[in-house]
Order: C-alpha cells, then sequence, then structure tokens
C-alpha cells in the first residue's frame, strides 16, 4: 500500500495511507530516524547524526515518491539522502509514541495487508 496523500504541516508530516488511516511523524524525531549513510555507519550502524545538530525548526520542504516502497525527504538543513520506505514508517507508529496513526486496528491490518502484498 502507498500513501493516498503526503501533507507537510508547520510541525510534521501527515500521512493517509487510506480513508480509514493516517499517521503523523513529527518532524525532528523523521530527520532523527534517517538510515541513510551520511547518518548510519553502513557496518555497524552506528548512529553518525549528532543529535544536537538537529534544530528543533527543522521541516520536510519536500518529498519524493520512491517507486512503490518509499518516501525521499528533502529537509530544511539541506539533507536529502534518507529514504523512508513505507514499512519503516509504518514499524514508526507502532512503535513509538513519537509517531501516532488514528486507528490502531487500521495500522495492524495495513501491516497485515503490506506483508501479504510484498
Amino acid at each position: 500500500m502507498e500513501p493516498q496523500t503526503v501533507n507537510r504541516l508547520s510541525d510534521g508530516l501527515e500521512i493517509y495511507w487510506n480513508d480509514d488511516l493516517v499517521c503523523f511523524y513529527p518532524y525532528k524525531y523523521l530527520r532523527l530516524q534517517c538510515a541513510c549513510a551520511n547518518c548510519v555507519e553502513e557496518l555497524t550502524g552506528k548512529k553518525l547524526l549528532n543529535i544536537s545538530e538537529v534544530s528543533d525548526d527543522i521541516i520536510v520542504v519536500d518529498y519524493l515518491i520512491v517507486g512503490k516502497y518509499a518516501i525521499q525527504l528533502l529537509w530544511s538543513d539541506a539533507h536529502d539522502s534518507g529514504i523512508y520506505p513505507y514499512l519503516s514508517l509504518i514499524n514508526f507508529a507502532l512503535n513509538d509514541e513519537q509517531a501516532k496513526c488514528n486507528n490502531i486496528k487500521k495500522l495492524l491490518e495495513f501491516v497485515n495487508s503490506f506483508s501479504k502484498d510484498n
């Protein structure tokens, strides 16, 4: 399943996965989750991104849909190499209180349908 709508709000990214499932991701939280080679050491998985270097007022200035599996976020700090797979975004919502969805039941159904599709 792919996002139906992506909204850049003042404080975070709002993704409509379908009519019944909307998730919200605060910008700074998402920026700190970036797993690109500039932010995470490839071999060890050690985070390279210094949390103190990420501004509290960071925002997404644009985004690109990557194939049928991810979204690339373009940040106000000029960082643009991070790709966020849809399944990672859903896992953030399932496992972290900072990312929120309006309907946990639909979120779990989405996870189940996603794993069947892939």
